[in-house]
């Protein structure tokens, strides 16, 4: 009976240790075929997916690991776009996208979608869809309760496709079938103020930006204007090439725009003889970035213009966009820019010839662009400089 028992015993062990040996088998065969992967990162990711007892997310996994490798730069320039993010990316950069040429905001009760603004000569109007419209239904499905980022998403498709928007109108029920086009967003504003005054606002410095502003300039001159302001308050910037176009129109003979990248490799553009010879001032803020400081500076350096408003944050480097293997993308710094007289902006900015500081709550009606200039601190004070 004893010898039994100690058998028993024994085998038991053996299975016992037979199963522990098997199980660290597996991990180490596990761990062994990390060991092959080709860095710590994609170890460290099949580690995870194969042995993390809960649910990994491999998607929100390498979206934090490239973000966070790019944050580990310390360069606030340089940055990471996931692949969700990518499509409206390049539409802003475009200053295009697919769509019916509304914008929306939640509707109070909830209940859906109000149509705040309709863009003229687009396929929204086309269809009949006015401002304030509540949209209640896209293609059939509820959006009661929905963010308007996710509305939009539904809006948004493919190019000459059908979207079907069901609209509460007055209480009733419409249904509105609305072609999806390519929309074109308005870069540059412009309007002529007293005393032969025209204020040229400019978004952005992306695609569009050149033709537009050389177009509300020459449509300005045309009305009357003998004197410009431009307005680069909280314009990020953008494409370098449109930047040095709307230089070359307003400047005469010389350098603009200097890049060297991290190569070492150096590009000049230069400007012709051919120039504007107007009076000129222009402003700025502390979100005016890149190529819209590099305007202020260019135009500065000439002695074309007078700048006016708060010193900006001083952007020098530039980024090209990468596109990676899932359909992410980076945005990273690989060289620098220098004014035409061969100053870096970086950290430094720009400081305006006549700083004029406005308080918070006009700063924000300046960047909704809901300010009346006669009554923007900024303006009048460039105003009261051209003059």
């Amino acid at each position: 009976m004893k010898n039994e028992r100690i058998n028993r015993f024994l085998s038991y062990a053996l299975v016992s240790a037979l199963s522990v040996t098997l199980t660290l088998a597996v991990v180490l065969g596990i761990l062994a075929s990390k060991r092959q992967a080709s860095g710590k990162l994609e170890y460290l990711e099949e580690l995870i997916l194969d042995c993390f007892i809960g649910e990994a997310d491999q998607t929100a996994m390498e979206d934090a690991a490239a973000n966070a490798m790019v944050g580990a730069l310390g360069d606030r320039w340089s940055y990471y776009i996931p692949a969700d993010q990518y499509q409206a990316y390049k539409e802003q950069m475009r200053n295009a996208y697919v769509g019916v040429g509304i914008t929306i905001s939640k509707a109070e009760d909830g209940s859906g979608m109000q149509v705040v603004s309709v863009v003229a000569g687009g396929p929204a109007e086309a269809a009949g869809v006015l401002p304030g419209d509540i949209i209640i239904r896209l293609d059939g499905r509820s959006i009661a309760g929905m963010e308007p980022a996710d509305a939009k998403v539904l809006i948004q498709g493919e190019v000459n496709s059908l979207v079907q928007l069901s609209v509460l109108r007055n209480g009733e029920e419409q249904e509105l079938q609305v072609m999806r086009r390519e929309i074109k967003t308005q870069v540059v504003k412009s309007q002529l103020l007293d005393n032969g005054i025209g204020l040229v606002t400019i978004a952005n410095f992306n695609s569009n930006c050149a033709s537009e502003t050389i177009s509300a300039i020459e449509t300005l001159m045309d009305s009357g204007a003998t004197k410009l302001i431009f307005d680069v308050r909280n314009n990020p910037g953008g494409y370098a090439e449109e930047l040095v176009k709307v230089l070359d129109y307003l400047l005469p003979e010389g350098k603009l725009f200097t890049r060297v990248d991290y190569t070492g490799k150096e590009r000049t553009d230069m400007s012709d003889a051919r120039h504007l010879d107007l009076p000129m001032a222009v402003l700025i803020n502390g979100n005016s970035y890149s190529a819209a400081e590099f305007f202020a500076a260019a135009l500065a350096e000439y002695e074309a213009a007078t700048v006016v408003g708060e010193k900006t944050v001083g952007k020098g480097y530039f980024q090209s966009t990468y596109e990676l293997p899932d359909g992410s993308a980076v945005g990273l710094s690989i060289g620098k820019y220098f004014t035409p007289k061969g100053v870096s902006l970086a950290e430094s900015g720009i400081t305006p010839h006549i700083p004029v500081a406005v308080d918070a709550a006009t700063a924000a009606q300046i960047k909704a662009g809901v300010l009346d200039p006669a009554q923007d601190p900024q303006i009048l004070a460039a105003i009261a400089a051209l003059q």
